[in-house]
Parts: structure tokens; sequence; C-alpha cells
């Protein structure tokens, strides 16, 4: 194979490339970020997005559950890895990662009292409770402060709307880069989470 050849297809992939990640920005990241979200929620400055003021992306995601705000709180305040009741989502995914992820389906009593200061480790990356109001807010910042994750709960006529805000700042080209990928990803993880908090808030209601 010639070297002009091999620069072709090389520009040509390039270009498939650059193409893609247009498309992809215009047209797909919209709804990638804010899946489930309403306009509104989306643009809101939400409880923990203070934590966190000049943020390179945000992803604003949301499900609505037909059960009051006790039925889905217990959820989220023992959410995180071993010991703690997981993440409600693929954990054999989560746990490829070596994040020790295994959702239950139970309430576990001894971590329904999440308090600032409170540590939770997913892999390297070890996120500190900032923000915790029962029933209401649970925001995480991780220690390089390059992430805020927050979940805000807002009840209506014994529904909730279930709203996770992740801001994230991207101090690196690499980081940058890898962030394309990941987005999608998220999304597909975050999806199945939302919904797994959801089913069993509506069973713990019912019960």
């Amino acid at each position: 194979m010639t070297t002009n050849v091999l620069l072709k297809r090389g520009t040509l992939t390039f270009c498939a490339i650059g193409v893609a990640a247009v498309l992809y920005r215009r047209m797909l990241r919209g709804p990638v970020l804010n899946w489930g979200a309403t306009d509104a929620e989306a643009d809101a400055r939400l409880p923990g997005d203070e934590l966190l003021g000049a943020a390179d992306g945000v992803a604003t995601r949301a499900i609505t559950i037909d059960a009051p705000a006790s039925a889905v709180w217990p959820w989220i305040a023992q959410i995180g890895p071993s010991p703690r009741g997981g993440a409600y989502t693929y954990d054999w995914i989560e746990n490829l990662l070596g994040l020790n992820m295994h959702s239950t389906d139970r309430v576990l009593p001894e971590y329904q009292h999440p308090e600032v200061g409170d540590t939770l480790g997913y892999g390297p990356n070890r996120m500190r409770l900032e923000r915790v109001e029962p029933g209401r807010v649970l925001s995480s910042r991780s220690e390089d402060g390059n992430w805020v994750w927050s979940f805000v709960l807002d009840e209506h006529d014994g529904e909730t709307r279930l709203i996770s805000r992740n801001r994230f700042r991207l101090p690196s080209l690499t980081a940058k880069i890898g962030m394309i990928p990941m987005e999608p990803a998220s999304l597909v993880m975050e999806r199945k989470m939302l919904r797994g908090i959801k089913e069993r808030a509506e069973r713990l209601a019912a019960a």
C-alpha cells in the first residue's frame, strides 16, 4: 500500500470523525445530556449547583415517580458502593470498573441518615456529601472539585419529580476528549438508575 493511499485513508478517517463529532454536538448531545428533563428543569438553577460554579458541562436527567418523596428518599439516602445500597443500574458494568456495586431492593435502616461530610468511594474517585436536605436534596462533590452530583426531589400531588444533575469541569484536553464517549455511556447507566429508583419507590409506596 502506497504512502499516498495511507494518507488519503487517514484524511478520510479524520474527516469522518470530525463530521460525526459535529453531528453529535448539534443533534444528539442535548437529548443525551437532558434525558427525561423538561427545558425548564435543564435550564434551572438547582440546589447543589453552587458547589461548582464554572462548569464545562451539565447533565440534567429526570423521571416522574408515582410515589411521594418519602418513598423515593430512602433509595437516594443509601446510594453508594457496598455495603450501601448500590446504584440501581447495571451492577455488572459498575463492577467491571471495580466500583463494588450491589443494588438492593431493600431499604437499609443503617444508611438512612446521610450527613454532610460523609464520603463515598467510586473506585479511585471519592465523593463527599456537601448538601443534605432529607426528602429533598442530596449533593456530593469529588475530592478534586471537578464533579458535583445532585439529586433533587420535587413532590406535587403525591407524585415526585426526581432530577439528577451532574456538573463537571474538564481541566485538560485529555479530559475533554475523554468526555465525548462518556456522555452517551453515562446516559445508559443513569437512565437505568432512575428507572430502578422509580420501580423501588413505587413498590415501597404501594406496600
